[in-house]
């Protein structure tokens, strides 16, 4: 072989390389995946949960995640937890959304059809929310599922799983406009629960994104465990 074919060879090896971090994104549940451990580190079995899909399914997905570095897992008795490996995953997750939104011209239609007409949604903005809640003027509800809550969330935000909707939104202080906030732009919980306090005549907003993009750009958070450092692929 010339030295030309063997540098067309390295250089063929060294783009697959890069691409493997595409081809472990370029499936639907694995991208879901990695939105869903943006809120947290979650055991196999919630990650199940949270995608409906089978035990098997998710396995397969997190290990084809693993192998490309994108996700690192550790075992918790005869449970495996998993998290992003980096925040560099998130970016790039946020990134690649973001530049879908911008170059698919059918994506707008996508959301629409899973979150519904937006047009009456009112947003805030992280920067006004942050100013709000310092002022202590306005009530904020983390819609995401318990566990995603107890793994951090917005200072003073009250836990209102989507599964809960009904029951506690009439235990909302009663003054005060409310803002709620899911896992992104493109979660359909806190939509609901804003249009479920507008119908009963409560001024409500969603915030513009989501938690892993408040605690990203480094927005203040509370609750959390304390990150352990034994992590590794099983």
């Amino acid at each position: 072989m010339s030295a030309r074919s063997e540098r067309r060879t390295a250089k063929d090896a060294l783009f697959d390389g890069f691409a493997r971090i595409a081809a472990a994104l370029g499936n639907g549940r694995r991208a879901e995946i990695v939105e869903v451990l943006a809120q947290g580190e979650r055991s196999v079995e919630q990650v199940a949960d949270a995608i409906e899909q089978s035990l098997a399914n998710t396995s397969h997905h997190l290990r084809t995640l693993a192998r490309a570095g994108l996700v690192v897992g550790r075992r918790e008795g005869t449970h495996v937890r998993y998290r992003l490996a980096s925040e560099q995953v998130l970016d790039v997750w946020l990134a690649l959304r973001r530049l879908a939104a911008e170059q698919l011209d059918e994506l707008e239609q996508l959301a629409t059809d899973y979150l519904g007409d937006r047009a009456g949604l009112v947003e805030v903005d992280r920067q006004e929310l942050l100013a709000r809640l310092e002022a202590g003027d306005v009530v904020v509800i983390d819609v995401r599922p318990a566990v995603e809550y107890a793994a951090g969330h917005l200072p003073g935000a009250i836990s209102v799983p989507p599964d809960e909707l009904e029951q506690r939104l009439a235990e909302l202080p009663a003054d005060g406009e409310v803002v709620a906030y899911c896992r992104g732009p493109y979660c359909v919980y806190a939509d609901d629960a804003v249009r479920r306090l507008v119908a009963e005549g409560r001024p409500a907003r969603r915030l513009q994104d989501g938690f892993p993009e408040w605690r990203r750009a480094g927005a203040p958070v509370a609750g959390g465990p304390v990150a352990s450092t034994d992590h590794r692929t099983p």
